[in-house]
């Protein structure tokens, strides 16, 4: 089945906190720049589910906070289509820490993952407990 991506509305601009799905120590990330963003003057940059953003920790362990990391946004709570009619969105917003190419620090993803997210970065896929 070729999958085809839904347009994902870009619910999530710099400043917003998201929970951290993984097992790296960081609870809460804070977007500070999203990658590839290419937008309008005066707009902020903003991200939505299956894109890399570069965020920083602002709960968790103290051997990676006040860093700067890359991430992918897994979950959104903004509703999106999918082009068979269905319409998807979470309860929270969510992120997993990855390296620059996307592939994540963690062993272990808590919650269901998006399937955009997932198609795009396998990695992420397979550490997935649930993808919808």
């Amino acid at each position: 089945m070729k999958s085809i991506r839904a347009r994902v509305p870009k619910a999530l601009p710099t400043g917003a906190r998201l929970v951290c799905a993984d097992n790296t120590g960081a609870r809460e990330v804070e977007i500070i720049a999203v990658k590839g963003y290419r937008g309008v003057r005066r707009r902020y940059p903003a991200a939505g589910v299956g894109d890399i953003i570069i965020v920083t920790v602002k709960k968790g362990s103290p051997e990676i906070r006040k860093q700067v990391h890359y991430a992918v946004i897994v979950r959104q709570r903004k509703e999106y289509r999918r082009p068979d009619g269905t319409r998807v969105k979470f309860e929270d917003n969510a992120a997993v820490i990855t390296d620059p190419k996307g592939n994540p620090k963690g062993t272990e993803i808590r919650g269901a993952v998006a399937r955009e997210a997932a198609e795009r970065f396998t990695k992420i896929g397979s550490l997935a407990s649930a993808i919808i």
